[in-house]
């Protein structure tokens, strides 16, 4: 099992509409598409205007067969335009379990 850790800053004064944007929109898609959705998040304190989302996957080739399924579809890219030029700064990162993690 492998996490994807995605975070996102948001441009000034747009996470509002970004994350209702995302969770009508992009959010049913890549639920249908993509791997098991843990958790979506925003920034409270310190570094403002960020979200993360947290999903898993069996494994890398999992991911990319999904991911590759999600990027062929036209409702995903009917969906990024729709939040383009909200985004600033994209970071992704894979995450692998230690064995006493309750999350396996």
């Amino acid at each position: 099992m492998i996490y994807e850790e995605r975070d996102y800053r948001v441009k000034a004064g747009k996470l509002a509409e970004f994350v209702k944007l995302y969770g009508e929109h992009g959010l049913p898609i890549q639920k249908e598409l993509l791997g098991t959705f843990h958790a979506y998040f925003t920034s409270e304190i310190g570094e403002l205007n960020h979200v993360v989302a947290l999903w898993s996957y069996e494994s890398l080739d999992d991911r990319a067969a999904r991911r590759a399924k999600m990027m062929a579809d036209p409702r995903w890219h009917d969906y990024l335009k729709m939040v383009d030029g909200l985004l600033d700064v994209q970071t992704t990162r894979i995450l692998t379990p230690a064995s006493y993690s309750p999350m396996q």
